[in-house]
């Protein structure tokens, strides 16, 4: 797992959000076995984290959508380019989503396979 994935990107309905963008943080849980790369202690029989992290950011960062479920599938299709990945649960925070109330926060969690 990796959570507290910090960007900065200009998605949002309202032409503000647009405009001056906001923080959405990533959370991201993987399906993943694990047993040959604990077997080989050997990187390349598992998830680069870095890499992946830096490929998420670059799309959560880039071409501003409406929606948050439009970023969260964005986001889970890159984790699923992995080979290693079979499945990918993906919560995206809004924290400074625009509403006329207190709250802590508002977050969408999907969860897409290989075949998803």
């Amino acid at each position: 797992m990796v959570s507290g994935i910090e960007c900065f990107a200009h998605h949002g309905v309202f032409d503000f959000e647009r405009r001056e963008g906001q923080v959405f943080v990533i959370d991201l849980a993987l399906g993943i076995d694990t047993r040959p790369a604990a077997t080989s202690d050997d990187l390349q029989q598992t998830v680069d984290y870095g890499t992946l992290v830096d490929r998420v950011r670059a799309a959560v960062e880039s071409d501003p959508v409406d929606l948050i479920e439009t970023v969260a599938q964005r986001i889970a299709d890159v984790c699923l380019t992995e080979r290693r990945v079979q499945w990918a649960r993906v919560t995206i925070h809004k924290p400074d989503a625009p509403i006329d109330a207190t709250f802590r926060d508002v977050a969408l969690t999907i969860t897409r396979t290989e075949a998803s």
